[in-house]
């Protein structure tokens, strides 16, 4: 949970939100380089006013501050070009969540199970067990190490379905279907919300899903 003092992204439960997680560190350890050095720059030119007087026409500083940029740009351009391949494949996905997002709450199929379907919406009443404006009625169950699709679209306004931990985000739009995948690796319960503003109350849709074992899975299955 983010506090004041822990103010970082969430940790990864998905290989997905690992590459995601790489890319942003190598991003932001490229980008503290670059700001670093400017800012040695700039700071040099203002204690030293004579610093440019023989920088003048130099192709070798030209080349340079042309050269080095471009590698910057290569080096976060590759990654991300990667990720956004990773994020669209589908890789055989065993089972299939189709998901609607309505004002404001979210439903959920099971379409591969004898259409097993719920919706789930927030807890309103207090508890200090549940986490307050994140925990639901009806959690999603899936099991874990096995290849998620999720089907998203919604019944009235835009809403976007995101688990940060899971790196699974995708708007649910009316009339258009969405489709993102992803694998679990870690057993637990996984919190989310909806991250497009649908409305007065966008805040009370959350999202709340529980990774289990595979076992376990069927006889949820069997007894539901």
């Amino acid at each position: 949970m983010a506090t004041w003092s822990n103010i970082n992204i969430q940790n990864s439960n998905s290989p997905m939100m690992e590459q995601l997680t790489f890319f942003y560190d190598n991003t932001m350890f490229m980008l503290s380089i670059i700001t670093i050095f400017i800012s040695y720059i700039m700071y040099m030119m203002f204690i030293n006013k004579l610093i440019n007087n023989n920088l003048i026409e130099n192709q070798m500083i030209e080349m340079i501050w042309t050269i080095i940029p471009s590698l910057f740009l290569i080096n976060i351009a590759l990654p991300s070009l990667k990720i956004i391949y990773l994020i669209d494949e589908t890789n055989f996905p065993s089972i299939t969540l189709k998901i609607m997002g309505h004002q404001w709450f979210w439903s959920y199929e099971y379409s591969d199970f004898n259409k097993i379907e719920f919706d789930s919406y927030m807890i309103n009443n207090y508890n200090p067990q549940n986490f307050r404006l994140l925990d639901v009625d009806n959690q999603i169950i899936l099991p874990m190490n096995t290849q998620i699709r999720t089907l998203i679209s919604s019944t009235d306004v835009i809403h976007s379905w995101t688990i940060p931990s899971l790196g699974a985000k995708a708007d649910a739009m009316p009339g258009r279907l969405n489709q993102v995948s992803f694998m679990i690796n870690k057993p637990g319960v996984f919190y989310g919300q909806c991250s497009e503003i649908c409305g007065m109350n966008h805040s009370f849709m959350p999202i709340c899903l529980e990774s289990i074992n595979m076992n376990y899975f069927i006889k949820w299955m069997k007894n539901f």
